[in-house]
């Protein structure tokens, strides 16, 4: 595990899109695909702000990007709570990704027939390859939770399957969400993780007794590299 930390959330933004832009590059010499899995949350509006502009919309092969989502709340794609959405209007809308290399997790149709749909569109991309994704990007609740992750839920303990429906009561709503399972299988995991709010789930989920069930982002351990990006507010209880 490495540790990165940032003065703010702007610099840990500016640093992670550098990052994100050289990784893509360095993967693309060897690949002729580069698979990512995107977060939904406020710290990764800047960041693809950020791609979306000189220089990386510029150094960053999109045609070659296949795009994918961490997880999905189940509520239609125009409404401001929908992960793909927001990642269309901060990326996707300004950088030339053909759309069938786009996979949403879609939410106009039962949630349950969308993760089935979305865990056979894993497994053909997945089935053949050494690892899964090249990158998954991920966020982490103030709660400690990641993905749809969240403490107390069966979905946190899923050996099996790659992508699972649930109701979240405390949320009245179905979350899609792609496990531990498949995550794992990375080449490369990265969370960005900003603000006061995250500094007691950071210190627990690092550096804490291992309570999956309390902090679920502790099940994120994947077979390849596994990075935090943080800012100095996030780290505090590091220290």
């Amino acid at each position: 595990m490495e540790l990165h930390i940032y003065k703010d959330g702007e610099a840990l933004s500016v640093a992670a899109a550098k990052w994100i832009a050289d990784r893509i590059g360095a993967t693309l010499k060897s690949k002729d695909r580069f698979t990512i899995a995107l977060s939904g949350g406020s710290t990764p509006k800047r960041l693809h702000e950020l791609l979306a502009q000189a220089p990386y919309k510029e150094q960053v092969d999109w045609s070659k990007l296949h795009i994918f989502w961490g997880d999905e709340r189940a509520v239609p794609f125009e409404d401001s709570r929908n992960n793909a959405k927001m990642a269309y209007d901060t990326l996707l809308d300004f950088v030339p990704v053909p759309s069938a290399q786009i996979h949403v997790m879609r939410t106009d149709i039962e949630p349950e027939q969308s993760a089935a749909e979305y865990e056979k569109i894993l497994h053909q991309y997945f089935d053949s390859t050494p690892t899964s994704f090249d990158l998954v990007l991920l966020g982490m609740g103030d709660d400690g939770h990641t993905l749809s992750l969240f403490p107390g839920t069966e979905i946190v303990h899923e050996e099996k399957a790659w992508a699972k429906a649930f109701y979240l009561p405390a949320q009245s709503m179905y979350r899609i969400t792609l496990t531990k399972t498949i995550v794992n299988k990375s080449a490369c995991v990265a969370f960005l993780t900003a603000g006061q709010a995250k500094a007691h789930a950071l210190h627990e989920v690092l550096k804490g007794a291992y309570d999956p069930d309390k902090y679920p982002s502790q099940e994120i351990k994947p077979s390849g590299e596994l990075h935090w990006f943080v800012d100095e507010a996030a780290a505090a209880g590091l220290k």
